[in-house]
């Protein structure tokens, strides 16, 4: 498994690079950040609803813990096709533990780079599904030279930016909310 992780990261970043420098243009240093997985949000003007919602959920010592994780992260514009006032619902503290769940849906345990993503979608016959954190599902397949992740309720997200470093995993960058 870990050789087919592998294999997939190294094909899908050499097809997957273009996208990453121009999507993270905010973002300094897009594909080697020194830093967390929570600072490398922060450092980012795209991903600061993200950041508010990581906060809220109280999961900022989780994801700037040891790990490694692997993040997918949906920008400010991803959060805004959500239904109106949805987010500013999830916030409340009474909903802390809803937005935990959507939250932990983004992340899976491990590195997981685009390459690695590649390598599991080829030796799947077309597609593979990742286990979250959240104990979910998302199922990964290409559609062109992007990798589109479908939730459990059949939404789609495409990876705009890829293998984004951090400390204590990797990012990538996505542009919609993946719901459990």
């Amino acid at each position: 498994m870990k050789l087919k992780i592998a294999l997939a990261a190294t094909a899908l970043s050499l097809v997957m690079a273009p996208a990453v420098a121009g999507t993270m243009k905010h973002h300094a240093a897009a594909k080697h950040h020194s830093g967390t997985i929570v600072e490398t949000a922060v450092g980012s003007q795209d991903l600061s609803t993200l950041v508010a919602a990581v906060k809220a959920a109280g999961l900022v010592d989780t994801l700037s813990g040891t790990g490694p994780f692997t993040v997918f992260a949906p920008t400010n514009a991803a959060f805004a096709k959500l239904p109106a006032d949805t987010v500013d619902t999830l916030l409340k503290p009474e909903n802390k533990a809803a937005l935990t769940g959507v939250l932990t849906y983004h992340v899976v345990a491990g590195k997981v780079t685009s390459a690695d993503l590649a390598k599991l979608i080829k030796a799947g016959g077309g597609s593979a599904e990742v286990t979250t954190v959240a104990g979910g599902k998302l199922t990964a397949r290409w559609q062109g030279k992007q990798i589109v992740l479908t939730d459990a309720k059949g939404g789609k997200s495409t990876v705009t930016a890829a293998n984004v470093a951090a400390s204590n995993g990797v990012v990538h960058v996505i542009d919609g909310v993946l719901l459990p």
